[in-house]
């Protein structure tokens, strides 16, 4: 009989010792996302810096053709601690390949706020785009931004009724569903989690709103920590009535799990729009 456990949990949620080179994604996030924006074009509109909120980091972009056929808003990672919205601006090139517009928001961050914090600030900013643009809605979002994701499509979603029923998809990239165990972190001095908000904000300790969909999607060189995370999600709330998939796309890690969403056929892009 074999036990297995985690030890080092600092470990289990370390992604960037584990990747070769991985000092470099950060600058190559943020030169391909400023180049995406230096490009004009007469189909796409962009409006940058727009505000949801009266928080300095309450913004979004929004990049959107003529007449968009639904909304795609991409939510970051980065342990709800570090990014900004103007690191994933080329990511919209996927869905705009399909007429999606693309909204993608920056959000306070930890230890300025809780976790509680961050779930409404998203909220109150799906709700100020879907009030822009007509159409389903589609859900991204990545490691962290994969829980904030999520979060939208629980029984006690912050979203109004109608937002929700707009949702057509919600796709959690290497996504964090179960929070306990980062209390164990060292980063839990800058989270604050504690027993009662962890549990409270885990989708996967949640029951799923009917009809919701949802895929969890990793990388097949992804931390095992990462990989349970999406099984569990999907796994529990199937069980729930949820509809769910759990993807492993070769070759990917933590830090290019996402950019598929540059290509408008990459699977990835497809599944998040529901394109077969």
């Amino acid at each position: 009989m074999a036990f297995f456990g985690i030890s080092n949990w600092d470990n289990a949620y370390e992604n960037g010792a584990h990747i070769p080179q991985s000092g470099r994604w950060p600058n190559v996030w943020h030169e391909q996302a400023t180049e995406f924006r230096r490009q004009s074009s007469d189909e796409v509109t962009s409006e940058i810096d727009r505000p949801y909120g009266p928080a300095e980091r309450n913004r979004f972009d929004l990049f959107s053709p003529r007449s968009p056929a639904g909304l795609l808003i991409y939510i970051h990672g980065g342990y709800w601690l570090r990014l900004e919205k103007g690191f994933w601006s080329h990511l919209a090139q996927g869905p705009l390949g399909h007429r999606f517009a693309v909204a993608i928001p920056s959000y306070t961050l930890c230890p300025a706020i809780r976790l509680t914090g961050i779930v409404d600030e998203i909220a109150a900013m799906i709700e100020a785009v879907a009030a822009l643009v007509d159409g389903p809605i589609v859900l991204v979002g990545h490691s962290a931004g994969g829980h904030l994701a999520t979060s939208m499509v629980e029984e006690a979603s912050p979203l109004s009724a109608a937002t929700v029923s707009r949702i057509l998809n919600v796709v959690s990239l290497s996504g964090l569903h179960d929070l306990r165990p980062l209390m164990r972190t060292a980063m839990n001095a800058r989270l604050r989690l504690d027993p009662e908000e962890a549990n409270r904000l885990s989708p996967a300790l949640q029951l799923p709103k009917p009809g919701a969909r949802v895929t969890c999607w990793v990388g097949s060189s992804e931390r095992s920590e990462f990989q349970r995370q999406s099984a569990l999600l999907a796994n529990i709330w199937r069980g729930l009535g949820a509809e769910t998939s759990y993807v492993i796309e070769p070759d990917r890690h933590h830090f290019d799990i996402m950019e598929g969403l540059t290509d408008p056929m990459h699977p990835l892009t497809r599944c998040a729009l529901n394109i077969t």
